[in-house]
């Protein structure tokens, strides 16, 4: 298939920046945006000219993946190696030596291994692909790439038809604020996931994306088993994979999911870079993180487009508090910075407490079900921290134990929701209250 526009002129950037002297940029395009094509366009000039390519991924299982791509593209893979970065650092006095060295998820760059594999072909040239040039602390990547080449939003893609519309919706079931982190990270043993909870996340998929295909983003081997248990158990069609599943067997459950045999597919962080399910429907996290790169990645997951689609997306652990929604914009920089939001529509935004969906904070009602906030009423709205270029959410309590103890409206919404009250029941308890509707 021939390049899309933007695609085209992403590639057409990255050789005009060679001839100014760069040697290697760094292309930003949203996740479903194209990447692996872009890559394929680039790898398949080099062949032509009859020169080497090394091409670099971090996970074994997208290696089969990219080689069929570029072999359907007409990539020479005689003169085209797919490596994982692993390997390649381990064995690099043993490469042939390549005239071009692509990099998959290119924020990963500046690990020790990558690091090793360019200084031994320093005559080489780069090009890095990613869908968020920034590292886990905020890190630039301007220590190996020289140039940012920064493409479409991802709204552009949704509003040209690239990827899917999405509902975003946030029924925080726990508080990453109480988890201990490491490391910049959350340390994800320290997440106790009750009884009560698996039973409202499978509520929750059945009342926001009945019948969807979904990803489930859980946060350990354990709890990724049992999420699927329950989901069994409640007659959706579930199954675990992660990175210790032998290869043989989660190729079967990957394919047993793409046949629409499993409806939810658990996993721990596998199922994110380089994993391609255009049905797949809805994204479930359970798995808070403060990688903006791993939070668009499974976020998106499910906004590959097909006709007619809508994706869903249901944020049990506040993800969206951090980094906003998945097509906010942001800007890059190669220097030490995170990605920050500059759409004035983007920020702040909040959960509306009838529906869970998200929506921009300034709005009055919510689009999607009519409910009207009363004046002054902030609930769950979200701030941007502006030298963070990240967002705080103030959660609503979840655990109360009788109408009496709700104060507003929001909490009634939020008392009545968990106990699957009608719409109804809320509009009597606040006018028996006195409370403005």
């Amino acid at each position: 298939m021939p390049l899309r526009e933007y695609q085209a002129e992403l590639v057409r950037r990255v050789y005009q920046a060679y001839r100014e002297g760069y040697r290697r940029p760094c292309i930003v395009l949203p996740c479903g945006g194209g990447k692996s094509v872009i890559a394929a366009e680039m790898a398949k000039k080099t062949t032509q000219k009859r020169n080497r390519v090394l091409f670099l991924v971090h996970r074994q299982e997208l290696c089969r993946q990219i080689a069929g791509t570029f072999a359907n593209y007409g990539v020479d893979m005689s003169l085209c190696q797919i490596q994982m970065v692993q390997t390649a650092a381990r064995l690099v006095s043993k490469l042939p030596e390549p005239s071009l060295i692509l990099t998959d998820e290119n924020h990963h760059c500046l690990a020790g291994g990558y690091r090793k594999i360019y200084a031994a072909f320093p005559k080489a040239y780069g090009a890095g692909i990613t869908a968020t040039p920034v590292r886990l602390g905020g890190g630039g990547l301007g220590e190996v790439n020289d140039k940012l080449i920064v493409g479409v939003s991802a709204r552009w893609l949704i509003q040209h038809g690239y990827l899917a519309p999405y509902d975003y919706y946030a029924p925080q079931l726990l508080d990453p604020d109480a988890l201990l982190t490491r490391g910049g990270e959350y340390v994800l043993n320290e997440i106790h996931w009750k009884s009560a909870i698996y039973g409202d996340v499978i509520r929750y998929y059945r009342e926001l994306a009945n019948g969807k295909k979904a990803v489930c983003y859980c946060v350990s081997r354990s709890h990724s088993r049992e999420m699927a248990n329950r989901f069994c158990a409640a007659g959706i069609p579930a199954e675990h994979i992660d990175g210790e599943t032998p290869q043989k067997e989660r190729e079967e459950a990957v394919a047993r999911f793409r046949q629409g045999e499993t409806r939810v597919l658990c996993n721990v962080d596998l199922i994110s870079e380089g994993f391609d399910v255009p049905d797949c429907g809805a994204s479930i996290l359970l798995r808070p993180t403060k990688s903006l790169s791993l939070y668009l990645q499974q976020a998106m997951r499910c906004m590959r487009h097909q006709p007619g689609k809508r994706a869903v997306i249901i944020d049990h652990v506040g993800n969206c508090a951090r980094f906003g929604l998945p097509d906010d914009g942001r800007e890059w920089s190669l220097q030490p910075k995170p990605g920050r939001k500059k759409d004035p529509e983007a920020a702040p935004i909040k959960e509306c407490p009838a529906c869970c969906r998200v929506i921009r904070a300034a709005l009055r009602s919510c689009p999607h079900c009519g409910y009207l906030y009363p004046e002054g009423e902030g609930a769950r709205e979200i701030e941007e921290i502006p030298e963070q270029g990240l967002v705080k959410m103030e959660p609503i309590v979840m655990d109360y134990t009788r109408p009496e103890d709700c104060r507003t409206i929001a909490e009634l919404s939020a008392y009545a929701r968990q106990r699957g009250y009608k719409p109804g029941w809320v509009y009597y308890q606040a006018k028996a209250r006195g409370m403005a509707i």
